[in-house]
């Protein structure tokens, strides 16, 4: 009979053919692949922050803007690079999570920093995957559905579960990026309408030059969290299968994700910004009024990439809190007991009431607060400023530095210390225009006003 143990299915299926069914680590086998892992990386990448991008790059013009997508790129991929190869601890003991490779590699006191920055983390998600399509636009019911459906999707245990989920998210993130890049190509062949410049928004016309600084600022720390996935990085990579190695196939999967993403970034970026010139929306499909049907199908493809979205940065959060928690009261029939039921579609799946308790109230509590505080993304968007630089940059970069003994004031030791202390001061650059932006959404704030 199967039994679940810490959201992972065990089988029993005697001595004579365990080798044929379990991983090393005496888990179940892991079925990911490149392609699996790809669509992993595009659905926690491409949120609907791309189409911020026409608006970033409006703040920074035609030479600064597609640089700096370009640099964050490739620290994105270089990162990842790096972290692939910290799935295993030097012992080649698997690591389930982020914070799990953390440990093994760094020790507990690294280990805790890793889990406070991933608890902020957490929250980032929202803000950007869920920045235009559910909090400035959708109506409360529309909020209610969603956490509904999140709640529902909520209940599969793991990443092994919700690949078929990342793959539909994925094309769902391609088909609305290219909607509004057909759309902005059409606008930009009826004629010029709009005024570029190759530095951005002008001051003194378009801006002040305080604006202008604080715009950078922000513009800056979208795209740079535009690109964030290492939070997850561990826990796509634990999904996949033995052979090939896991981190050769990962680090194929991340030049995938990372050169897909920047492709759609780029374009949107750069032809939203052609399209709507230095007076771009945050948004740049509501810039677009017809036709409404092609809108109206680009939005439902935002929601249904949301769906996947959520449940790809939520998994790894949900596992973090449960393992605690069994880790803390081990006698808990509460926490520990589990019974695996069919579920169509997805074959076995372990039901714990424990877990469809607390993610259920997770999520209420998280759509509550959205619905209820209109600025909450510009919060959101401090906390992510807070947890890029050290879960992207610096955790990654201490891991690889100990896992390749890499030694001290080495020119790659130099190069990586400099890398991490630049995405430091963009990282705090960038929490400085967050906290401008809440402070102007705290005075504008009319909590009675109806929409």
């Amino acid at each position: 009979m199967p039994t679940a143990i810490n959201g992972s299915l065990e089988i029993d299926i005697g001595d004579h053919s365990r080798d044929e069914f379990l991983d090393d680590d005496g888990r179940a086998k892991r079925t990911g692949t490149m392609v699996t892992a790809s669509a992993h990386i595009i659905t926690a990448v491409i949120g609907s922050g791309v189409l911020s991008l026409a608006w970033a790059t409006a703040q920074l013009g035609w030479i600064a803007g597609p640089v700096v997508l370009f640099i964050f790129a490739l620290i994105t991929w270089y990162c990842s690079i790096m972290l692939a190869d910290c799935y295993r601890s030097p012992q080649g003991k698997r690591s389930y999570s982020y914070k799990d490779a953390v440990e093994a590699i760094l020790g507990s006191v690294y280990c805790k920093f890793c889990g406070w920055a991933q608890a902020i983390k957490k929250s980032h998600c929202f803000h950007k995957n869920g920045q235009n399509a559910t909090c400035e636009v959708s109506t409360t019911m529309n909020m209610i559905i969603f956490a509904v459906i999140q709640i529902l999707l909520s209940q599969l245990p793991n990443f092994h579960k919700i690949s078929w989920l990342s793959i539909v998210a994925s094309i769902m993130s391609v088909a609305y990026s290219s909607i509004g890049l057909g759309l902005s190509v059409s606008k930009i062949a009826e004629g010029p309408q709009a005024t570029t410049t190759l530095t951005g928004v002008v001051v003194g016309v378009d801006v002040t030059a305080t604006e202008k600084l604080w715009r950078t600022f922000q513009s800056l720390g979208n795209i740079a969290f535009a690109y964030s996935y290492s939070n997850v990085l561990i826990e796509i990579q634990d999904t996949l299968r033995s052979s090939p190695p896991e981190n050769q196939v990962m680090k194929k999967a991340s030049s995938i994700g990372v050169s897909t993403t920047t492709m759609f970034y780029m374009a949107c970026g750069l032809l939203g910004y052609a399209a709507f010139g230095n007076s771009a929306p945050g948004n740049f499909l509501t810039g677009f009024y017809e036709p409404f049907w092609l809108i109206d199908i680009a939005n439902i493809c935002i929601v249904i990439h949301l769906v996947g979205a959520y449940q790809v940065f939520a998994q790894p959060f949900y596992h973090f809190i449960e393992t605690w928690s069994r880790n803390r009261w081990p006698d808990s029939r509460f926490l520990t007991s589990e019974h695996v039921v069919k579920v169509p579609l997805l074959g076995d799946v372990p039901l714990s009431i424990f877990r469809l308790t607390w993610r259920t109230l997770y999520v209420i509590v998280t759509a509550v607060v959205a619905m209820i505080f209109p600025f909450f993304n510009d919060f959101l968007g401090l906390i992510g400023a807070i947890s890029f630089w050290p879960l992207t940059v610096f955790l990654p970069v201490e891991m690889y530095i100990v896992r390749a003994k890499i030694p001290r004031f080495s020119s790659t030791w130099n190069w990586l210390k400099i890398l991490s202390t630049i995405c430091l001061l963009v990282s705090l650059m960038a929490a400085c225009g967050s906290v401008r932006g809440l402070i102007q959404s705290v005075q504008h704030y009319q909590p009675f006003k109806s929409s």
